[in-house]
């Protein structure tokens, strides 16, 4: 397993702004149709479906065409379960600086719900519902898939 360095929503945003990370959101596309990281490309890992979540087939294929081996990448996903596995995955496949921002974008929660991290939109951190050029679908179209 790839030692990846995992930072709080509030260093993920220094790095964005500071060294010119991108931030990688691997949530569903309805996810982050629905609101994510200001700037933020999305990725999925997985996808929504009536069965539920399924794996993105394309993932790693998307993300090799359209980002380089050393592109600054923060990964980010709901709670921090996604990001971990995608940073991990990309890691293996020979990219060097992708950093796991933990607590995603709603935080995780504790077995009664509560809080127990705040993650980018409770920590009050920029939010947008669109980003041009950061779509699922303009991205793969971008690696011709």
């Amino acid at each position: 397993m790839a030692n990846i360095q995992r930072v709080s929503p509030a260093d993920a945003k220094k790095l964005i702004d500071d060294e010119g990370y991108v931030y990688l959101d691997v949530r569903s596309e309805p996810e982050y149709a629905a609101g994510h990281p200001t700037g933020a490309q999305n990725v999925p890992l997985m996808h929504a479906g009536p069965a539920g979540m399924a794996p993105n087939p394309d993932f790693l294929a998307v993300v090799q065409a359209v980002y380089p081996k050393d592109a600054k990448l923060v990964v980010g996903c709901k709670a921090g379960g996604r990001s971990i596995k995608a940073a991990e995955m990309m890691a293996s496949a020979g990219y060097t600086s992708v950093i796991d921002q933990r607590a995603g974008f709603d935080g995780p929660r504790d077995a009664f719900g509560a809080l127990s991290e705040k993650g980018w939109s409770p920590a009050g951190l920029p939010v947008e519902t669109t980003t041009a050029g950061g779509s699922y679908f303009e991205l793969k179209k971008k690696a011709g898939k």
